[in-house]
């Protein structure tokens, strides 16, 4: 598992040098109250990043939590559980 991970992490920065690469140009983003300058593969790479971690926030908050909550309340009315009493079987394992 620790490999897939590292080939994904990987690939995705290989990816991002890509669009850096390719996407050298020059942009102003106006923003109404300052103005940013910057080049397009770095744009475009910021802009994947903050939606990826716009929608991670989403999830956790989402769906997350919620469930951790519901978990937290169905182990507070469960029953506590009773240690299992071992029986004596006459069968000896032969």
């Amino acid at each position: 598992m620790k490999v897939a991970r590292l080939l994904i992490l990987l690939a995705v920065l290989v990816a991002g040098l890509v669009i850096g690469a390719l996407n050298s140009q020059d942009m102003t983003l106006n923003l109404g109250f300052t103005a940013i300058h910057s080049s397009t593969g770095l744009a475009i790479t910021v802009a994947l990043l903050t939606g990826a971690i716009i929608g991670a926030g989403l999830v956790l908050v989402g769906v997350v939590i919620p469930l951790y909550s519901r978990l937290r309340k169905a182990q507070k009315a469960a029953p506590a559980a009773a240690p299992v009493a071992s029986s004596s079987s006459p069968f000896d394992g032969r």
